[in-house]
């Protein structure tokens, strides 16, 4: 099924070190862990929600238990800064939490009354949900996807990203720790292409995603091809609009760490700032201002704000996107430079007087790297907005919400925050539209993703059927 491909490394993107080696899964390896998983689910799956329940809280309970090692085992593998990486561990706790409490009420039968002596809809674990994961939220990501799975019932198997190996092994860990059966939740140590194969394995009966656009339709091929079900959560080019009547301070203060929490390397980072006319000059000033008094540092100190890029190549890109765009005319107000010494470090970036052909509009920019565009009106700040191929998150920043509601429900995006930052919560559905992805996480929507959402329906009939169509 797999190949042997090179080893696996862990390198610590602050001073390049390698810190740990893994050999890859063998064909061998990937099989047993696809049997166990299927094993553990046919036990799993029979499991009333409170006693699925059980393990799931106790998976929230050591995560804060283990917050110290977790926490700083995502910092050495990609970068996060100390204090962002306790606080992704703290969101995991919390969400574990919400499933286990939530589960049985958001995937109880529902009445569905039609000719039947009685009707409903169920709603039946799948099996094994193959989640191919990527590294900029390590933990974070996985449990998104992990803890409504498992509540629902389905067992897990994870492909995590190459560059942070101990990290899935860590959550594999805590998640047996937790009391989970045996096998029911694995890591399969596997580098790209080698996880094809799985996604074709009759044992895997779903996939989710959260990576590249690129990425991702090569997923959605091979699921496809094998008719399966799966979630795609891919790239975004999130527009954060300011209009004139907006809170220019409160919007600078809130875009600062929009664009540079995990040193900008998120999906829904504000990235294109789309500034009314009237209020640009004010804004850029205070934006910039704030951008270049970021602390950036050796991401184990507390106090550090901005860690290195988790990879090479990543600030290798961003250095192309942003003397592209300096080249074709726009306006460098802070940064814009790679720091000397080890490490991928790159300075936080204000570019202003950005127009649409330019890469860092056109383009993700996976990096603390901020475009500001100027835009005549609300009109135009939405037609730039929805002037991108991805449509993951947005935020508009007005003081007249009722305007802003009207004018959100015209940006081509999956959410929209309004005088606020985009954020993923429990409590609500996350995902996007055209080239960032389909399909929901999270909320009652997320775990209806990876269920058979199952008709009952019980006779003898009561009433006439509705008329069929023909060839029904």
């Amino acid at each position: 099924m797999t190949t042997r491909t090179a080893p696996i490394q862990s390198r610590n993107p602050a001073t390049e070190e390698v810190l740990a080696t893994f050999e890859p899964f063998t064909n061998e390896q990937v099989d047993d862990a696809l049997d166990g998983a299927e094993d553990a689910f046919r036990v799993w799956r029979e499991r009333s929600f409170a006693e699925r329940a059980v393990p799931m809280r106790r998976l929230g309970a050591l995560l804060r238990e283990r917050v110290d090692r977790y926490a700083r085992l995502i910092t050495l593998e990609m970068g996060k800064p100390i204090a962002e990486a306790r606080a992704e561990i703290e969101k995991c706790a919390s969400t574990c939490e919400f499933y286990a409490e939530h589960a049985a009420e958001f995937l109880r039968d529902e009445p569905a009354p039609s000719g039947a002596k009685r009707s409903y809809v169920a709603f039946e674990p799948l099996g094994i949900v193959l989640a191919v994961m990527p590294w900029n939220y390590p933990f974070w990501q996985v449990v998104r996807f992990a803890a409504p799975a498992l509540m629902a019932g389905d067992a897990a198997v994870l492909k995590h990203a190459s560059n942070v190996p101990q990290c899935a092994l860590a959550i594999e860990e805590a998640v047996r720790d937790a009391g989970f059966p045996d096998g029911l939740f694995r890591t399969l140590l596997l580098a790209g292409a080698a996880v094809e194969p799985v996604i074709a394995d009759d044992r895997v009966r779903a996939v989710t995603l959260t990576g590249s656009s690129a990425t991702g339709a090569r997923i959605a091929e091979l699921a496809g091809r094998a008719l399966k079900k799966c979630v795609l959560e891919l790239g975004g080019s999130d527009p954060f609009i300011v209009l004139a009547d907006a809170d220019v301070e409160a919007a600078a203060a809130v875009a600062t760490r929009a664009r540079n929490q995990n040193a900008g390397q998120s999906c829904i980072a504000a990235k294109r700032f789309l500034v009314e006319d009237g209020v640009r000059a004010d804004f850029e000033r205070r934006f910039a201002a704030k951008v270049a008094a970021l602390r950036v540092g050796d991401p184990l100190d507390p106090e550090t704000q901005i860690g290195p890029l988790a990879r090479a190549d990543l600030r290798e890109t961003l250095e192309r996107q942003v003397a592209g765009s300096l080249a074709m005319g726009a306006r460098l107000l802070t940064g814009g430079t790679r720091r000397g010494g080890t490490g991928y470090f790159y300075e936080p970036t204000v570019v202003a007087d950005v127009t649409p052909e330019m890469p860092v509009f056109r383009e993700e920019t996976f990096g603390p790297v901020a475009a500001i565009a100027s835009v005549g009106d609300a009109d135009e700040a939405v037609a730039y907005a929805n002037d991108s191929p991805y449509g993951l998150g947005g935020n508009l920043w007005t003081r007249d919400e009722e305007r802003g509601q009207r004018l959100a429900r015209r940006i081509e995006t999956g959410q929209v925050f309004i005088n606020g930052m985009t954020a993923s919560d429990p409590r609500l559905p996350f995902g996007g539209v055209k080239r960032s992805g389909y399909g929901r996480e999270l909320s009652h929507f997320g775990i209806r993703e990876f269920v058979n959402i199952q008709t009952i329906w019980i006779g003898p009939a009561v009433s006439a059927q509705p008329r069929k169509a023909a060839g029904e």
